[in-house]
This record gives C-alpha cells, sequence and structure tokens, in this order.
C-alpha cells in the first residue's frame, strides 16, 4: 500500500469527533473537489506492506480507533480490505473516509463508513457518487456533505430526503468548507460558509442532520497537516 502519512491525533469529525484516533492517510484520489485540503495526497506516498503497517500502529498504543482516509482510501481497496479484517481481529475500531465513487459492498460491516457525498460547489457532485453504495450503508455509517453555499445545502436537503438518508445512517454531517486560503487564525472566519447561517437554515428546515465543524482547524491552525 502507498501512504502518504500514519499518525495519532484527536478525530476531528464525525460522531467520534475528539476522540483519540490513529489516522492511516493513503496516497491517491480520482476526484478534484474545489474545496480539497489533501491535494498533496493526490500523487506520491511511499510504499509499505501490510505487516510494516501494523507494525506502526500497534507503536502508537494504546489508542484503538483507526480511521482510514485519503485521497481515496479505496483506490486501494485490493490490499486494504484485508488490513481491515487483520485489525478488525486484533480489536481495533475502523472508520473509513472515502466519496462513494468506488464500489463499498466488500468493507466489512463493522467499519464505520463516513461518505462524503460530493455537492455541486465541489465541482464533483455529478457522476461521482455511486447510488448502488446506499445499499451498503446501515446504522453503522455516517453520510457528510460539505457546504460552500446556500446551493449546496439545497442539494444536500434533498440527497437526504429523496434517498431517505435519516433511516439508512446513524448521522448525517453538514460541514462548512474552508478556504483553501485560510489564514493561521482558528475561527470561523477561515469558513466558506457561516456556520451560523448554516444552523439557522437547518433549524427553519427541521432538517435530520448534525453541524460538523472540522475541531482539528481549530485547535490547529487551518492549514496543519498531520494533525
Amino acid at each position: 500500500m502507498h501512504l502518504i502519512e500514519l499518525y495519532k491525533s484527536v478525530q476531528g469529525e464525525s460522531s467520534f469527533a475528539g476522540l483519540p484516533c490513529i489516522f492511516v492517510r493513503l496516497a491517491g484520489c480520482n476526484l478534484r473537489c474545489a474545496w480539497c485540503d489533501s491535494e498533496y495526497t493526490f500523487s506520491g506516498g511511499k510504499p509499505f506492506s501490510e505487516d510494516e503497517i501494523v507494525q506502526q500502529i500497534e507503536a502508537l498504543a494504546p489508542c484503538r480507533l483507526i480511521e482510514f482516509t485519503g485521497g481515496e482510501p479505496m483506490l486501494q481497496a485490493k490490499q486494504l480490505i484485508p488490513l481491515m479484517h487483520r485489525l478488525l481481529a486484533a480489536g481495533y475500531t475502523l472508520m473509513m473516509e472515502t466519496s462513494g465513487e468506488r464500489p463499498l459492498d466488500e468493507v466489512p460491516k463493522p467499519v464505520h463508513k463516513i461518505v462524503d457525498v460530493k455537492c455541486p460547489g465541489s465541482g464533483m457532485a455529478f457522476g461521482s457518487f455511486r447510488l448502488s453504495n446506499l445499499e451498503t450503508l446501515t446504522r453503522n455509517d455516517e453520510v457528510k456533505f460539505v457546504l460552500r453555499d446556500r446551493r449546496d445545502y439545497e442539494f444536500a436537503r434533498e440527497f437526504i430526503e429523496q434517498h431517505a438518508l435519516a433511516s439508512r445512517v446513524s448521522q448525517i454531517l453538514l460541514s462548512p468548507a474552508f478556504h483553501k486560503a485560510a489564514s493561521i487564525e482558528r475561527s470561523t472566519a477561515n469558513m466558506e460558509l457561516d456556520p451560523r447561517i448554516l444552523v439557522e437554515w437547518m433549524m427553519e428546515d427541521g432538517l435530520d442532520a448534525r453541524l460538523s465543524l472540522q475541531i482539528h482547524k481549530f485547535i490547529w491552525e487551518p492549514q496543519k497537516k498531520g494533525v
């Protein structure tokens, strides 16, 4: 497998936010989202064997929560799926962040999938999500929408309603996008969409979703890597 980095920090998003977590960031992505904060993952990385990755994870004990992220982890599914089974058998709790563009049916059921459905503001909304992946989602999973503006919010709201997401997954996450040229200030001024405005829209519509702020971008500078 080709990795960009492997490190321990606190989980910044999802229902696991704030918990210590080991991040395994895989190289490569086949999408080019306008607001992407991980462009350094598009290429490169270093090759590691499954045993080498497990050794690095074990060295970060006693942390038992692992997130596979990228890039797009499922581009390396052939190597990733066996590693997931091995870590689950060893008692780890696993998460994976994915766009849902690649098939997810082989991902082990205990893995908490965080599926990032792309909105129009990403430039990748149309054709990037594999609708058949909806059938793989369970109450163990979460769906995330990164929002830049009202158009993105309405897209997310319609997707949530059209596909009855609230009955499929444990959490629906609405996450304001950050400016790519964010300042070093750790504040909401770095967000493209003011979270207060987003909350007002959610309350007005009675939307069954959770505001999700990337807390690592408030703990550290928004552009800091490896945290």
